[in-house]
């Protein structure tokens, strides 16, 4: 039986190169653990990446639901500039607005509304595909404010991508 998913939200932007992210919270394929679940937990998982461009100068992570019943799929994470010689986010790292961010990086407004994290929150049925992604980019900063729309960071942060590496988990009730 054909999958009658929604595509995974990169599959028919601009094409780049691949580079490599893992997570000590998330497996690649596996499901997503309830600490990183809306009402019980909320924290944002750890990430780790490897491997980007050669002229990379910043860097975007986002959390998509390409299966959220909205007909535009759902963001659950925007964070952007963040500086070049960062490699790694611990986790719990963009579960508050601010604290314990790299300098200078800047969390854009989530589907939720607020400026952070926001956990998976499926309502009954098939499990939800969670798409992390972290981008390498080629400028310093995108020049967005926060309060911009998602649809504007993601497509800001598509535009400037040099690389990506993506990590997708499960989650459903």
């Amino acid at each position: 039986m054909m999958d009658q998913r929604a595509p995974l939200p990169y599959a028919y932007l601009r094409q780049v190169p691949a580079f490599t992210v893992v997570s000590d919270d998330l497996v690649d394929g596996g499901v997503l653990p309830g600490a990183h679940v809306y009402e019980s937990g909320n924290v944002s998982p750890h990430l780790r990446w490897s491997g980007a461009p050669e002229g990379t100068k910043s860097y975007a992570v986002t959390c998509f639901d390409p299966d959220a019943p909205t007909g535009s799929g759902w963001w659950h994470w925007l964070l952007v500039d963040i500086p070049a010689e960062v490699g790694e986010l611990p986790r719990g790292a963009g579960s508050d607005a601010m604290e314990g961010l790299p300098k200078g990086a800047l969390h854009g407004r989530n589907d939720y509304g607020t400026f952070d994290f926001g956990g998976a929150a499926p309502p009954p049925g098939p499990p939800h595909r969670y798409v992390f992604a972290v981008h390498a980019l080629g400028v310093e900063s995108i020049e967005v404010t926060p309060e911009q729309t998602a649809a504007v960071f993601g497509g800001t942060v598509n535009h400037h991508a040099l690389a990506r590496a993506v990590l997708t988990v499960e989650y459903g009730v």
